[in-house]
Protein backbone atom coordinates (compact mmCIF):
# COMPACT_ATOMS: atom_id res chain seq x y z
CA UNK A 1 0.00 0.00 0.00
CA UNK A 2 1.18 3.61 -0.53
CA UNK A 3 -0.05 4.81 2.71
CA UNK A 4 -3.62 5.44 0.83
CA UNK A 5 -6.35 4.03 2.94
CA UNK A 6 -7.54 0.58 1.59
CA UNK A 7 -11.21 0.90 0.30
CA UNK A 8 -13.91 -1.10 2.38
CA UNK A 9 -14.89 -3.92 -0.53
CA UNK A 10 -10.87 -4.28 -1.44
CA UNK A 11 -10.41 -5.17 2.00
CA UNK A 12 -13.40 -7.59 2.39
CA UNK A 13 -11.90 -9.14 -1.21
CA UNK A 14 -8.28 -9.36 0.40
CA UNK A 15 -9.47 -10.91 3.65
CA UNK A 16 -11.67 -13.09 1.83
CA UNK A 17 -9.14 -14.35 -0.18
CA UNK A 18 -6.49 -14.76 2.47
CA UNK A 19 -9.30 -17.15 4.38
CA UNK A 20 -9.78 -18.96 0.73
CA UNK A 21 -5.97 -19.50 0.55
CA UNK A 22 -5.38 -20.52 4.09
CA UNK A 23 -7.55 -23.36 3.65
CA UNK A 24 -6.48 -24.30 0.59
CA UNK A 25 -3.12 -24.10 1.30
CA UNK A 26 -3.84 -26.63 4.31
CA UNK A 27 -6.10 -28.88 2.57
CA UNK A 28 -3.71 -29.92 -0.45
CA UNK A 29 0.10 -29.48 -1.77
CA UNK A 30 0.38 -25.83 -1.26
CA UNK A 31 2.87 -26.10 -4.10
CA UNK A 32 0.12 -26.99 -5.89
CA UNK A 33 -2.36 -24.25 -5.36
CA UNK A 34 -3.52 -22.31 -8.30
CA UNK A 35 -4.78 -18.35 -8.92
CA UNK A 36 -8.11 -19.73 -10.63
CA UNK A 37 -9.01 -22.44 -7.32
CA UNK A 38 -7.90 -18.95 -4.66
CA UNK A 39 -10.48 -17.13 -6.70
CA UNK A 40 -13.09 -19.48 -7.11
CA UNK A 41 -13.07 -20.30 -3.00
CA UNK A 42 -12.90 -16.64 -2.15
CA UNK A 43 -15.65 -15.84 -4.70
CA UNK A 44 -13.52 -13.06 -6.51
CA UNK A 45 -13.00 -12.49 -9.83
CA UNK A 46 -9.13 -13.26 -11.29
CA UNK A 47 -8.76 -9.88 -12.01
CA UNK A 48 -9.70 -8.69 -8.38
CA UNK A 49 -7.08 -11.30 -7.14
CA UNK A 50 -4.60 -10.39 -9.49
CA UNK A 51 -4.88 -6.69 -8.60
CA UNK A 52 -2.94 -7.53 -5.23
CA UNK A 53 -0.79 -11.18 -5.69
CA UNK A 54 0.73 -11.62 -8.93
CA UNK A 55 0.66 -15.49 -7.81
CA UNK A 56 -0.24 -17.77 -5.17
CA UNK A 57 3.59 -17.99 -3.73
CA UNK A 58 3.00 -14.01 -2.54
CA UNK A 59 -0.44 -14.99 -1.39
CA UNK A 60 1.18 -17.66 0.65
CA UNK A 61 3.61 -15.41 1.72
CA UNK A 62 1.29 -12.68 3.18
CA UNK A 63 -0.32 -15.07 5.64
CA UNK A 64 3.04 -16.19 6.26
CA UNK A 65 4.20 -12.67 6.98
CA UNK A 66 3.03 -12.07 10.53
CA UNK A 67 3.90 -15.09 11.92
CA UNK A 68 7.70 -14.34 10.51
CA UNK A 69 7.39 -10.96 11.93
CA UNK A 70 6.72 -11.61 15.11
CA UNK A 71 9.95 -14.44 15.00
CA UNK A 72 12.19 -11.52 14.07
CA UNK A 73 11.24 -9.15 16.85
CA UNK A 74 11.67 -11.79 19.15
CA UNK A 75 15.16 -12.20 17.69
CA UNK A 76 16.04 -8.43 17.60
CA UNK A 77 14.70 -7.43 21.14
CA UNK A 78 13.34 -10.75 23.00
CA UNK A 79 14.41 -12.40 26.02
CA UNK A 80 17.92 -14.40 25.62
CA UNK A 81 18.83 -17.17 24.35
CA UNK A 82 16.72 -16.34 21.69
CA UNK A 83 17.10 -12.22 21.90
CA UNK A 84 20.33 -10.52 22.40
CA UNK A 85 22.88 -11.45 25.64
CA UNK A 86 23.20 -15.13 25.15
CA UNK A 87 26.65 -16.70 23.70
CA UNK A 88 25.93 -17.28 19.74
CA UNK A 89 26.02 -21.06 19.95
CA UNK A 90 22.83 -20.86 22.47
CA UNK A 91 21.39 -18.28 20.21
CA UNK A 92 21.72 -20.20 17.18
CA UNK A 93 20.10 -23.44 19.12
CA UNK A 94 17.33 -20.92 20.10
CA UNK A 95 16.83 -20.11 16.50
CA UNK A 96 16.61 -23.22 15.33
CA UNK A 97 14.14 -24.71 17.88
CA UNK A 98 12.15 -21.46 17.31
CA UNK A 99 12.21 -21.88 13.63
CA UNK A 100 11.07 -25.33 13.65
CA UNK A 101 8.19 -24.92 15.63
CA UNK A 102 7.21 -21.85 13.07
CA UNK A 103 7.22 -24.64 10.56
CA UNK A 104 5.20 -27.52 12.70
CA UNK A 105 2.55 -24.59 12.41
CA UNK A 106 3.57 -23.39 9.54
CA UNK A 107 5.20 -25.21 6.74
CA UNK A 108 2.25 -25.30 4.40
CA UNK A 109 2.77 -21.97 4.01
CA UNK A 110 6.30 -22.23 3.77
CA UNK A 111 5.89 -24.46 1.20
CA UNK A 112 3.22 -22.19 -0.51
CA UNK A 113 5.72 -18.92 -0.34
CA UNK A 114 9.67 -20.54 -0.44
CA UNK A 115 9.50 -23.63 -2.02
CA UNK A 116 13.21 -24.01 -4.36
CA UNK A 117 15.08 -21.54 -5.66
CA UNK A 118 12.34 -18.89 -4.34
CA UNK A 119 12.99 -19.44 -1.13
CA UNK A 120 16.31 -17.20 -1.44
CA UNK A 121 14.41 -14.65 -2.66
CA UNK A 122 12.04 -14.10 0.10
CA UNK A 123 12.48 -10.89 2.72
CA UNK A 124 12.12 -13.15 5.84
CA UNK A 125 15.24 -15.92 3.89
CA UNK A 126 17.63 -12.91 4.05
CA UNK A 127 16.54 -11.53 7.72
CA UNK A 128 17.36 -15.68 8.33
CA UNK A 129 20.41 -15.41 6.67
CA UNK A 130 21.36 -11.93 8.41
CA UNK A 131 21.28 -13.47 12.23
CA UNK A 132 23.34 -16.27 11.26
CA UNK A 133 26.09 -14.22 9.44
CA UNK A 134 25.99 -11.59 12.40
CA UNK A 135 25.67 -15.24 15.34
CA UNK A 136 29.02 -16.20 12.95
CA UNK A 137 30.43 -13.05 12.63
CA UNK A 138 30.27 -12.65 17.09
CA UNK A 139 31.96 -15.92 17.64
CA UNK A 140 34.81 -14.99 15.01
CA UNK A 141 33.90 -17.90 12.78
CA UNK A 142 35.94 -17.44 9.63
CA UNK A 143 33.80 -17.49 6.15
CA UNK A 144 30.48 -16.83 8.00
CA UNK A 145 28.92 -16.01 3.69
CA UNK A 146 30.15 -19.02 2.87
CA UNK A 147 28.90 -20.93 6.19
CA UNK A 148 25.40 -19.47 6.79
CA UNK A 149 23.40 -21.06 3.55
CA UNK A 150 24.85 -24.02 4.84
CA UNK A 151 23.64 -23.62 8.55
CA UNK A 152 19.71 -22.63 6.59
CA UNK A 153 19.80 -25.32 4.43
CA UNK A 154 18.09 -27.45 7.04
CA UNK A 155 15.45 -25.60 7.45
CA UNK A 156 14.43 -25.98 3.85
CA UNK A 157 10.37 -26.25 4.14
CA UNK A 158 11.55 -29.60 1.98
CA UNK A 159 13.82 -30.80 4.52
CA UNK A 160 11.08 -30.28 7.47
CA UNK A 161 8.31 -32.01 6.11
CA UNK A 162 10.28 -34.88 4.23
CA UNK A 163 11.86 -35.32 8.18
CA UNK A 164 8.35 -35.24 9.49
CA UNK A 165 7.00 -37.57 7.14
CA UNK A 166 9.90 -40.18 8.07
CA UNK A 167 8.47 -39.78 11.38
CA UNK A 168 10.83 -37.51 13.27
CA UNK A 169 9.20 -35.26 15.87
CA UNK A 170 9.44 -31.45 16.13
CA UNK A 171 11.45 -31.98 18.80
CA UNK A 172 14.17 -34.66 17.34
CA UNK A 173 14.63 -32.25 14.96
CA UNK A 174 15.14 -29.25 17.05
CA UNK A 175 17.27 -31.59 19.23
CA UNK A 176 19.24 -32.47 16.05
CA UNK A 177 20.22 -28.90 14.86
CA UNK A 178 20.93 -27.44 18.53
CA UNK A 179 23.64 -30.52 18.17
CA UNK A 180 25.07 -28.63 14.57
CA UNK A 181 24.60 -25.34 16.24
CA UNK A 182 26.83 -26.20 19.32
CA UNK A 183 29.57 -27.87 17.44
CA UNK A 184 29.70 -25.16 14.86
CA UNK A 185 29.17 -22.66 17.73
CA UNK A 186 30.93 -24.08 20.69
CA UNK A 187 30.27 -22.48 24.00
Amino acid sequence: MTGRKERADAARNRAKVLAAAAVLFADKDPRTVTMEEIARAAGVGRGTLYRRYPDPASIASALLDEHERSLQRELLQGEPPLGPGAPPGDRLAAFYAAMTALMERHVHLVLGAETGRTRFDAGAYGFWRAHVIALLRAAGTPGPDALADALLAPLAPEVFTHQRERGLTTGQIAEGLTLLAHRVLPG
